[in-house]
């Protein structure tokens, strides 16, 4: 009994054996496993995750002070904002200055989410740093100047100029300037090691401080000079939010 050749088969096929499936379908490409420890079920690779971790420990990230993190979020920037979503927080990217920085969500209903973060309010002599900080920034930047340096004791001398005419504790005020000067040191603004005399200007002092904010300040500044002491001698950057917003523990 002879077999009818399928016209539609392969040159030489007869149809008597049937083609061997698995010779047919490609292999499938193992999935890379991104466990990091026993019984961990994240989905981010280990780089994606030391980014978030960075984008929640600190007031900011940048290509200067953190150039493999903001590489990574540069690359995941849809990823790591949905992750910062699922905690009511939102990413803030400045790519011309190359900063990143996280800020509550607020909804549009009024509702109020859980945080993370808790605000505190810059005190009036670091306010006074920041505002000199992002002049002298916007300056140079002016004059075509890639970096930005100050001096500890220049600054604690331009804070002292604030001195409200009322004020006579002259130890107290410059104890609470250079304290002032290595409070913002520590937040970032300031690059150097606490025990420098000299420092460079982060470029994210203009993304944090923009211009609304900065005239705000100005204002609030010069009225706090002339007035009497209040009860509470801080300053807040009033309803744009960028007061000093740290994890908590």
């Amino acid at each position: 009994m002879s077999t009818t050749a399928d016209p539609a088969a392969p040159e030489g096929y007869d149809g008597a054996q049937a083609p061997d499936t698995e010779e047919l379908v490609e292999p499938r490409e193992h999935l890379a496993s991104v466990s990091l420890f026993e019984g961990d079920e994240g989905t981010l690779e280990q780089s994606e995750r030391q980014a978030l971790v960075a984008l929640l420990k600190q007031r900011f990230i940048s290509a200067r002070t953190h150039p493999r993190d903001w590489q990574v979020l540069v690359e995941n920037e849809q990823l790591l904002r949905s992750r910062l979503n699922d905690l009511f927080l939102e990413l803030q990217v400045d790519r011309v200055r190359e900063v990143a920085w996280k800020r509550q969500a607020f909804s549009e209903t009024g509702q109020r989410f859980p945080t993370l973060l808790h605000d505190t309010a810059w005190s009036r002599e670091e306010t006074i740093v920041l505002v000199h900080l992002r002049d002298r920034f916007r300056a140079a930047a002016a004059a075509g100047e890639d970096r930005v340096f100050v001096d500890r004791e220049d600054l604690v001398e331009h804070v002292s100029g604030f001195r409200p005419v009322h004020g006579t504790d002259l130890s107290g005020d410059e104890k609470r300037a250079r304290n002032a000067v290595s409070s913002v040191q520590k937040a970032g603004l300031l690059i150097g090691s606490p025990t420098d005399d000299r420092f460079e200007v982060s470029e994210a002092v203009e993304s944090l401080l923009p211009l609304e904010v900065l005239q705000e300040l100005l204002v609030t500044l010069r009225q706090a000079n002339e007035a009497p002491p209040e009860p509470s001698d801080q300053v807040l950057f009033g309803d744009v939010r960028t007061e000093r917003e740290e994890a908590q523990a």
